[in-house]
């Protein structure tokens, strides 16, 4: 895990994907929220020495028992590493928006705000009522080879029919991270 917390300032969780670790948003966060803290936890699955957050037998194809058991997990780190009075933010790409968005399945009010940066749902969440005006951004590319953009609309559409804030950012590449995408980053978690 990586760890840095400043007074006064919001604090920023950040979701690797697969193959990052806890430094991979370092840099980033500090660029885009100065004095902000961070808790950018590693995931604990290894697949073929690639971190992930959850386990999953192909593109797409999620252990679904695991994705439950591993949710709950990082739901209590989250809890065991919030401040009170502080407002809390979180961002995660790939696997790390994955993990993230089953968090907001099961506990809405887990962060302030969210982003997904290029998620795979693959599954239809469960109903949610207190994602009501929870904020969340979520961005994809619309030629995605990993994240088709009808899942993404359809992650879209769940988090809207459940009455939430969300902006949809899309951009003309894949499954890269453009420069867009960290403008409407910047953006998502303003007070």
């Amino acid at each position: 895990m990586h760890s840095f917390i400043t007074s006064g300032s919001p604090l920023i969780f950040a979701f690797h994907g697969t193959g990052g670790d806890e430094h991979q948003f370092v840099t980033l966060v500090r660029d885009l929220w100065p004095g902000a803290g961070l808790v950018a936890p590693r995931g604990e699955v290894s697949e073929h020495g690639a971190n992930r957050f959850f386990r999953r037998s192909g593109e797409g194809r999620y252990d679904m028992a695991d994705l439950a058991v591993r949710t709950d997990r990082m739901v209590e780190f989250v809890r065991t590493h919030r401040t009170p009075g502080v407002p809390a933010y979180a961002f995660g790409y790939s696997n790390g928006a994955n993990i993230l968005a089953s968090m907001s399945f099961a506990v809405p009010d887990l962060f302030d705000g969210i982003a997904l940066l290029h998620p795979l749902i693959p599954f239809t969440p469960p109903e949610q009522a207190g994602l009501a005006g929870q904020r969340v951004l979520i961005t994809a590319g619309r030629h995605d080879p990993i994240c088709p953009r009808p899942l993404t609309d359809a992650l879209a559409g769940y988090y809207r029919r459940q009455n939430a804030d969300v902006t949809l950012h899309l951009h003309d590449g894949g499954h890269e991270i453009r420069a867009a995408e960290i403008d409407a980053l910047r953006t998502a978690f303003k007070e």
